[in-house]
């Protein structure tokens, strides 16, 4: 007679009221967002958007732009509330939370697509640099102020004599776009480089479920904390910044090549470091996932070199067709001037140049001495979790690489979390300490954003008063979301359920141990994420 089992499955999740509300809230405050953008959002000095009747006293009065700044950070803060109450009511993630949490980003990233750039104006940078290669010019060597109009096209002035940092392939999209988009039309080419951005979330969207599922977390969980984030939504739409094609390309080829198909994976990989070389770190992780489960170290080092030989091959190719060689290699090495206050470099160099000023000792060392030690510690740290660690740890291991690499400059913008949180999400963040630091780093990095990057003409004199408003209105909408109301604090006060879906995912993988194993199953044998364990 057998025992009837206690266990009790997840609920399939339903479009609900409890789930249409979170839903509504944060498509309001989409809307919001890109309403306040027409106020404070970044134009192009020659765009025709400026010339809108309607337009012109919301940017050039100082009812209209005070307006602006409360609407985009209320806006902000609707999507943040509407991001963790979707998270609550849908836990622990039945089946069909995942189509609602798809549908539900994809409803928010649309107002978005409308959205004037906040919290970056790098996007103006790409123009300039799109301008170059239609010149004829070496973005690697030449600024773009080498070319007339630059700055009424929108470029910060750190960009004037900065040399690209991106790889070659986004050089090429970059001409692509200004070809289309042509000289005289800023905000076509600002729609379409929004587009190459979204199609980066939407591989971002596509891989990240297929990618926890190998490793046996929840899908619908990692796309909840990846994608539906409101930091992840404007930072890589809003924004449009490239970082989300890096990060897209990036998530599929480790798919691709966790599922034994090794050749699409590290092709996928290159093209991302042609975006951004910063991926190139995932190389010896992908061809340690195409050697496969036990391999010995002569058939380890064997995939290192294919790998490499790919990846240098594929882009000795594209240096050769676009005639600048190596020249993002030599750019990459020399990036990375100054600092930011939440960076591990700048935190340790600044405590360290208040020591030194209180002793009355030269100080000027102190960045550089930092920034080089930061850089030699990361490289070791890569180099250590390449050789070891168990082989079913790969995906940690890899994680941790990145995140050593990222963490470890002396700048570390908002938006380069993003490239490190669709690793972590799939390989489990745990709903104690781990997840609440989630949920903080987003609401500070939201706060930040919301007031660091408004445009506000010089004459009305009133930037610095409109910042630290919305510095206000987010840390009031943060305390309130975080700790006093009753639909979101939760957060805080109790752990979520995970670990029995991963109990079961483990269970049922004991079960087909009779079978060969393939690299997917490799790298779902445990039952609940770790980090990397020495061999």
């Amino acid at each position: 007679m057998s025992v009837p089992s206690t266990r009790t499955e997840p609920v399939s999740a339903t479009w609900t009221v409890s789930v249409w509300v979170p839903a509504v809230i944060g498509f309001i405050g989409s809307l919001a967002v890109t309403a306040g953008s027409l106020s404070v959002g970044w134009l192009a000095s020659v765009s025709p958007i400026n010339r809108w009747a309607w337009l012109i006293p919301w940017r050039t009065t100082e009812t209209g732009v005070i307006t602006g700044t409360v609407v985009l950070t209320l806006g902000c803060w609707l999507m943040f509330w509407g991001w963790l109450r979707l998270g609550t009511v849908l836990r622990p993630f039945g089946p069909g939370s995942l189509r609602i949490v798809n549908l539900t980003t994809a409803a928010w990233i649309l107002p978005l697509l409308a959205c004037l750039p906040i919290f970056s104006r790098d996007i103006f940078a790409y123009l300039g640099q799109g301008r170059l290669m239609l010149a004829g010019q070496d973005p690697y060597e030449d600024g773009i102020s080498t070319l007339s109009n630059w700055f009424q096209l929108g470029a910060d002035t750190t960009w004037a004599q900065t040399e690209t940092p991106y790889g070659p392939m986004f050089l090429w999209i970059e001409q692509l776009v200004m070809a289309v988009a042509g000289p005289d039309d800023p905000d076509l080419a600002i729609f379409l480089f929004r587009l190459v951005a979204v199609a980066g979330v939407v591989l971002i969207m596509v891989y990240v479920p297929k990618l926890a599922a190998l490793l046996g977390t929840d899908g619908a969980r990692a796309q909840w904390i990846t994608a539906a984030n409101p930091l992840f939504l404007i930072s890589f739409v809003a924004s449009g910044h490239n970082d989300a094609l890096m990060a897209g390309l990036a998530v599929a080829g480790v798919w691709y090549a966790a599922t034994g198909r090794g050749l699409a994976g590290v092709l996928l990989v290159t093209a991302s470091l042609g975006i951004k070389p910063i991926t190139m770190v995932l190389l010896p992780f992908i061809g340690l996932l195409w050697a496969g489960r036990g391999a010995s170290w002569a058939r380890r080092f064997g995939y290192w070199v294919l790998t490499a030989g790919i990846a240098g091959g594929v882009m000795v190719v594209v240096g050769l067709l676009n005639e600048f060689g190596f020249g993002w290699l030599t750019v990459m090495l020399g990036t990375g001037t100054g600092s930011v206050p939440w960076s591990p470099v700048g935190i340790l160099a600044e405590a360290t140049k208040v020591i030194l000023d209180s002793l009355g000792l030269a100080n000027h060392w102190v960045l550089d001495g930092f920034k080089t030690a930061g850089r030699l510690l990361s490289v070791l740290i890569v180099i250590w979790l390449m050789f070891r660690g168990r082989h079913e740890h790969l995906m940690q291991r890899m994680t941790w690489a990145f995140t050593a690499l990222v963490v470890l400059t002396p700048i570390i913008q908002p938006w380069y979390l993003l490239w490190l949180l669709p690793f972590f999400a799939v390989i489990g963040i745990r709903s104690d300490w781990q997840l609440k630091w989630v949920v903080f780093t987003v609401a500070f990095f939201v706060a930040f954003g919301a007031a660091d990057q408004l445009f506000v003409w010089q004459f009305l004199g009133i930037g610095d008063q409109l910042a630290h408003l919305s510095t206000f209105l987010s840390w009031a909408c943060m305390l309130w979301i975080l700790l006093l109301d009753p639909w979101t604090s939760s957060i805080l006060k109790e752990e979520w359920h995970v670990r029995p879906a991963l109990r079961r995912t483990a269970e049922r993988l004991r079960g087909r141990r009779h079978r060969k194993p393939s690299v997917a199953s490799e790298l779902t044998e445990r039952s609940e994420p770790s980090e990397p364990t020495s061999s």
